[in-house]
């Protein structure tokens, strides 16, 4: 595994499939090699498993190659404005990625496909937008991912031509929660949340949505992660004009679900690992999230204006209605076109109410539910989130 996972083989190899050596700003590399420690010896990685890291590692690096290689040939192409972009921050599993979905089908917004941002260079144009070669790759590579753990998608959608997560984006600068939902690297993530300075990540964000509306803009930037919402401070001082939809659940599910996902996902690169290991890992860097964005809405980090809650429960009940309100608050009109093709989306994707006691269980986790639940009572009661029935 050393050799196959070591810092400058990983980096040589992304150099040359890039044809460039110049990564831009260098901070992307205490994340890199805290990142490439942890895999080493916390990760219990599978022989495809390294195989799989490595490729990923690789891809990130060679991408920030290309694209810094490019915005240093297209300067004035690649600096546009990025004016009053939308960030769905929701805790996982609380309906985020339905919602970031729907909102999607309305042409006004510009949102960051899977297959731009797994290869974004050249960036995508325009005129070939629907049919650049890019998008059978992606797509080629998610079957494969499917195939070998089959059932993800059930958990979580996925296509080359659905939305991507800003996740994929800031991994670029190895400052990113897609690598400790991927892999099991506790001492990384430890310093993800407690200790790195989540600036530069959001720098790099800018810059790579820069690089993709340059042939390709549109109307606003629809974005969508999660772990905005560890780090409202940072977001705001990089878009100080966003609109922030935070999405609300049970928190107690919200463990559950995402432990669950987790361990199906981690899959693909180990065969170590369970839910419970998963669940206590999580359960604190759950609220840890939850105390920290209702801190950071407290202090104003963005004016009260500019923040919208949206309730997972009315969500799954009403998803239009839901929608109808949100477009009210954004101050947006929506259309009975726009409206008809969140209907056939939302036809051709149904769900399953967020899946509790289907695909995941609370009792699973082999938590202790009461110190939990008396740990988010304050978050429940600031933003009147139900109590969903634990099974």
């Amino acid at each position: 595994m050393s050799d196959r996972l070591d810092a400058e083989q990983v980096l040589a190899d992304a150099v040359a499939q890039a044809g460039s050596d110049d990564l831009g700003a260098a901070t992307w590399q205490e994340g890199y090699e805290r990142l490439l420690a942890s895999l080493r010896t916390e990760a219990a990685l599978s022989e495809l498993g390294v195989e799989v890291a490595r490729a990923e590692l690789v891809g990130y690096l060679a991408n920030r190659a290309a694209l810094t290689a490019w915005r240093q040939a297209h300067p004035a192409e690649t600096s546009g404005a990025i004016t009053r972009p939308i960030f769905i921050v929701g805790q996982p599993r609380t309906g985020t990625t339905i919602l970031f979905d729907l909102l999607a089908q309305d042409p006004a917004f510009r949102v960051p496909l899977t297959w731009e941002v797994d290869k974004p260079v050249p960036p995508p144009e325009t005129a070939t937008y629907d049919s650049d070669p890019r998008i059978d790759v992606a797509q080629a590579s998610l079957d494969m991912a499917e195939s070998l753990m089959p059932g993800f998608t059930t958990f979580h959608p996925m296509g080359a031509r659905l939305g991507q997560e800003c996740v994929r984006i800031t991994g670029h600068d190895f400052r990113s929660m897609i690598f400790p939902t991927q892999y099991h690297v506790p001492t990384y993530n430890r310093w993800l949340l407690h200790e790195a300075d989540l600036g530069p990540a959001y720098t790099w964000h800018r810059s790579f949505l820069q690089h993709l509306q340059s042939r390709h803009p549109g109307d606003q930037w629809l974005l969508k992660s999660p772990a905005h919402l560890w780090h409202l401070d940072d977001l705001a001082r990089e878009y100080p004009d966003a609109v922030v939809v935070q999405t609300h659940r049970d928190p107690l599910v919200v463990v559950a679900s995402v432990s669950a996902l987790v361990t199906h996902l981690r899959r693909l690169a180990s065969d170590a690992g369970t839910l419970e290991q998963a669940a206590h890992s999580y359960a604190d860097d759950i609220f840890v999230g939850l105390e920290r964005g209702m801190a950071a809405r407290e202090r104003g980090v963005l004016p009260p204006e500019q923040v919208v809650d949206v309730q997972f429960s009315s969500f799954v009940k009403d998803p239009l209605a839901t929608i109808g309100a949100l477009y009210d608050a954004l101050g947006r009109p929506l259309t009975a076109e726009v409206e008809a093709r969140m209907r056939a989306f939302l036809t051709a994707h149904p769900g399953d109410g967020g899946g509790a006691g289907k695909r995941y269980r609370f009792s699973d986790t082999g938590l202790d539910a009461d110190p939990l639940r008396a740990r988010a009572k304050d978050y429940q009661d600031r933003y009147a989130v139900a109590t969903e029935t634990l099974t």
